[in-house]
């Protein structure tokens, strides 16, 4: 039987003593929220390393939206990334057209050889989520984050069940808008991973990660 998996977005080392005390079974690891995640620095990775023996993944992510902004430095990122310990890591690109952009995805790869990884929610964005689907499972990543929709999990819910439906080794994480009431049918239909950040954020995204809140959605998946 496969094991549930709850993953909580960290920025810094606080967070991930809070997700773990939690019960969070991995971290992704990202800076700047406002643009949805981007890169974090070297030094913060290194902190966050040290603080928890949690999975950490780190974001491979360099402008806001779905096409990378400079690829021979998010190349250069990734391996003094890797140079800090990572081993673990979340990216993926689109093209003009709203396809996965494989090309881009095979240059920032190169730098990961043997390293797990996440495709995240460019998914969702893409011009066919479901079409991207086999897509972005040749890339070679183990896990998929994904809404379902550029909305959220309340929109994007009949393509989860769907994508629940196709899993193999590739898992689906569910993440973007997530609420309580949205676990029991998604596990339901299958998923066993979820993802979750503002909502360990009672505060808001300057405000401490909730240690207790982490705890309700561990007991929760």
């Amino acid at each position: 039987m496969v094991q549930t998996m709850l993953e909580v977005i960290a920025l810094h080392a606080a967070d991930a003593e809070a997700a773990q005390a939690g019960g969070a079974h991995r971290l992704e690891l990202v800076a700047d929220m406002a643009a949805d995640g981007l890169t974090p620095p070297t030094a913060v990775v290194r902190d966050v390393l040290s603080a928890t023996d949690l999975p950490v993944r780190v974001m491979l992510r360099d402008a806001p939206g779905f096409a990378p902004g400079d690829l021979a430095a998010l190349r250069r990122r990734a391996a003094e990334l890797r140079d800090a310990g990572a081993t673990e890591f979340v990216l993926g690109f689109l093209d003009a057209n709203g396809w996965v952009d494989r090309a881009a995805c095979a240059e920032v790869l190169a730098e990961l050889e043997g390293c797990r990884w996440t495709f995240h929610r460019a998914l969702d964005n893409s011009a066919d989520p479901e079409a991207a689907w086999p897509v972005v499972a040749g890339l070679g990543c183990d896990t998929v984050l994904a809404a379902g929709s550029p909305r959220g999990v309340a929109d994007g819910l009949p393509v989860l069940e769907r994508l629940a439906a196709r899993q193999g080794e590739v898992r689906l994480l569910v993440g973007g808008g997530l609420k309580r009431e949205h676990v029991a049918p998604l596990k339901a239909a299958g998923a066993t991973a979820f993802h979750v950040g503002s909502a360990v954020r009672p505060g808001g995204w300057d405000a401490p990660l909730s240690a207790g809140a982490v705890r309700t959605w561990a007991n929760l998946v």
